[in-house]
């Protein structure tokens, strides 16, 4: 990856992780901490690896993204406003009676491939969409996106067992492994752990990165597209609430929000690493001319 598409994607995260921090504000709820560790994974996937057009949004070779961890909407919203799906503006709804823009993902969104609910659902729901793709020959991928609690769940290790057994080379998921869940950490509430040792020995192709390093990321994403006769896990080493210091590896965000006085200094810290990508963008471009 170039020096020029590395910081288009950082600065899209950050973008991502203020539009989301501003659609918390507006409603006074949403998840924030596990908004924040998925921004670059997003931003790599829907700003550079995913077959998608916001214009065409149901087509049928598109790419498909079931975020199984969907009460981490406020980053999906975000996302897929800053694509193009519906305007930035229709994020004031979120969490509004009258809106679609719920609290968990859900399917009328533009761009949201599977409602979400309970968690550990989006793993069976994503094979079954790569399955269909392979029987078809549609030619598209399948990412899911789970977080590192949710996999405590037991249909998750039962989807897992099916993606190997049936070889769906085209299914590619993430696990966001921050370490952190809503009781605690993963190791105090019931640890996963080993967590690519469990993947593998149901027949899946594992690789480990930095889910905060949008190279890293594009890179994983590549190498899981050209392995042929197994599925592939992407775990992503995170921090909790990544991008704010008061969100950083603290469990009271998980779903909690800052205090009245806090939210200044948090929008603060996302403006001030907006404004140094910008300056690298323009100075790349001045050093160009």
């Amino acid at each position: 990856m170039d020096a020029k598409k590395k910081k288009e994607l950082e600065l899209w995260a950050a973008k991502i992780r203020k539009t989301a921090l501003q659609t918390i504000q507006t409603a006074g709820s949403g998840h924030i901490g596990g908004s924040f560790s998925i921004c670059d994974i997003l931003s790599v996937l829907y700003f550079d690896k995913m077959n998608i057009d916001p214009a065409v949004p149901d087509k049928t070779d598109r790419d498909r993204l079931v975020l199984s961890k969907g009460h981490c909407s406020p980053a999906m919203y975000a996302t897929l406003a800053l694509k193009g799906y519906f305007p930035v503006e229709h994020l004031s709804t979120f969490r509004t009676l009258e809106s679609d823009l719920s609290g968990h993902v859900e399917i009328h969104v533009p761009g949201v491939d599977m409602s979400a609910g309970s968690l550990g659902q989006g793993l069976s729901t994503a094979l079954g969409m790569a399955m269909y793709a392979k029987a078809n020959k549609v030619g598209n991928r399948v990412f899911c996106i789970m977080g590192d609690g949710e996999i405590q769940e037991g249909q998750v290790w039962e989807a897992a067992m099916c993606a190997g057994f049936y070889k769906a080379d085209n299914l590619i998921a993430f696990v966001d492994n921050n370490n952190l869940q809503l009781d605690g950490s993963l190791e105090e509430v019931m640890s996963p752990y080993p967590i690519g040792d469990k993947f593998k020995a149901f027949g899946w192709n594992v690789i480990e990165i930095d889910g905060h390093d949008v190279e890293q990321i594009a890179d994983a994403v590549e190498l899981a597209s050209v392995v042929t006769g197994k599925p592939t896990v992407i775990v992503a080493h995170t921090i909790k609430g990544k991008g704010v210091s008061l969100f950083e590896n603290n469990v009271d965000f998980h779903g909690g929000q800052p205090k009245p006085e806090q939210w200044p200094a948090c929008f603060a810290e996302l403006d001030a690493r907006i404004a140094k990508l910008e300056a690298d963008k323009w100075e790349r471009i001045f050093r160009q001319e």
